[in-house]
């Protein structure tokens, strides 16, 4: 009991291995785990080991002050807040300081700019070496401000390169994680935005995009959107906002919310020229034998408009399987799209990955034996393949139809030409990457930079 040390309900900590001098932080031992304040939290590997990377606002209302932090990756895990919100957060461990005390703790990252403290100390870190008088505070003494600027006040750092956000759900997705490096590399101040934790002020004077906590997104030069499908209406709207603030978006809020839409798409790219599978869509179902004869019988592809990654796409084999598959959609009041099958395509497709108007890596993606579709995020596979002019033209025709800067335009090999079958807005970089040996994430940036004619 005696070697125990006694401190108030808040006090001023330190974690001199992560350059973080004075953070004053909450004492709670209502709270099992201790959390730290982060942005822009990045994981990445360090000599084969997985490492975590994150910004930090030490003061409190002070968002210039930013410490750069990284640390060994322990775990992710799901927190429940005090509210009763649940997150997934990285875990590090690092030695703190308090008083005189130092000893090695386990910390959830995440944003508390919402929260009246940047760190918050729970009963695990506690255990045995503290014990708290919830009457007192700062018994272990606190920073004067003359103190804390001498630790933080190291000026205003001259921006280097353009300041990138990337508006994206998961940072540890391949192509969010390949983004960010490859921003990095070339100079480049880049943030992830998560967009769930984004919100916006509709003012016809100060019009602002916020993060969690009220902290406002402004000064950015450029914005790369990646929306995943479920979140297309709310995050053309961001990519909207950010326009109406003069920000460059990479991709425009109306090219993304076109590509999403199927239907709308392939009528823009047959008005632009460009050559597609026969395709049939009607709302009722009475349509259906005149559906399937438009399309030139079974077998045929029903699609759902929604579908993305090769979900919701089905192979009707016979007449009455597409009347049935058909029929089931139908009842259940979904949008869809029935197809001719290309059969000599034998399972392949090609994906040209176009940026800023030129094709600057092509795919052959095969399906795995049994499947008709070719699709590597169910399994298939993927091999360099040199695309002929006509399916470069077809790619490049294809992005300009829908004012893509960046898209991944997947074209069909059938016995009447090259033939489009989809274009995706936020196309991945995983498999065209790991295929070509190509730095695709670079290629974007550096469509970027041109837009703004950096050197």
């Amino acid at each position: 009991m005696l070697d125990k040390v006694i401190v108030g309900s808040e006090e001023w900590c330190s974690f001199p291995q992560l350059g973080i001098h004075a953070i004053k932080a909450r004492v709670d031992s209502g709270a099992k785990t201790s959390a730290l304040h982060a942005v822009n939290i990045v994981p990445f590997e360090k000599e084969g080991e997985k490492w975590v990377k994150f910004d930090i606002n030490p003061i409190q209302k002070n968002v210039k002050t930013v410490i750069h932090c990284e640390a060994p990756l322990v775990d992710k895990r799901v927190v429940k807040s005090s509210s009763g919100f649940r997150e997934q957060r990285y875990v590090i461990r690092a030695e703190t300081q308090v008083g005189e005390t130092r000893w090695e703790v386990e910390l959830t990252l995440t944003n508390r700019d919402s929260m009246g403290f940047r760190m918050l100390l729970g009963r695990e870190a506690m255990s045995g070496r503290i014990l708290v008088d919830p009457e007192q505070k700062y018994l272990l003494g606190q920073p004067t401000n003359e103190k804390l600027q001498e630790y933080y006040d190291k000026g205003e750092e001259p921006k280097r390169g353009l300041r990138i956000g990337l508006l994206a759900s998961n940072p540890e997705l391949y192509s969010n994680k390949r983004i960010m490096e490859a921003g990095e590399l070339r100079g480049h101040e880049m943030h992830f935005l998560s967009l769930k934790d984004c919100y916006m002020k509709l003012d016809a004077h100060t019009p602002e995009i916020h993060y969690r906590g009220g902290r406002v997104l402004n000064n950015f030069d450029a914005v790369i959107p990646r929306i995943r499908p479920s979140m297309t209406f709310y995050g053309c709207a961001l990519t909207r906002h950010f326009e109406a603030l003069k920000v460059f978006c990479l991709n425009s809020s109306m090219a993304i919310s076109q590509s999403r839409d199927k239907l709308y798409s392939l009528q823009l790219l047959l008005n632009s020229g460009v050559d597609i599978p026969t395709t049939g869509f009607a709302n009722s179902p009475l349509d259906t034998n005149e559906l399937i004869k438009m399309v030139g019988g079974s077998p045929l592809i029903v699609k759902l408009l929604e579908g993305t990654q090769g979900k919701g796409v089905v192979l009707a084999e016979t007449k009455k399987a597409a009347e049935s598959v058909i029929n089931a959609f139908k009842s259940l009041n979904a949008n869809i799209l029935v197809q001719e099958f290309i059969k000599e395509a034998n399972g392949k497709d090609l994906r040209l990955f176009v940026i800023d108007g030129k094709v600057v890596a092509t795919i052959q993606r095969e399906a795995l034996p049994g499947e008709f579709r070719a699709n590597i995020h169910l399994g298939g596979t993927a091999s360099v393949i040199k695309a002929t002019a006509d399916e470069k033209r077809i790619a490049i025709k294809a992005a300009k139809a829908m004012n893509l800067k960046v898209a991944g335009v997947d074209i069909i090999r059938s016995s009447k030409g090259p033939l489009l079958l989809e274009v995706n807005s936020s196309p991945g970089l995983e498999g065209i990457e790991g295929a070509t040996n190509k730095d695709i994430a670079g290629a974007m940036i550096s469509a970027i930079e041109k837009n703004f004619k950096w050197k």
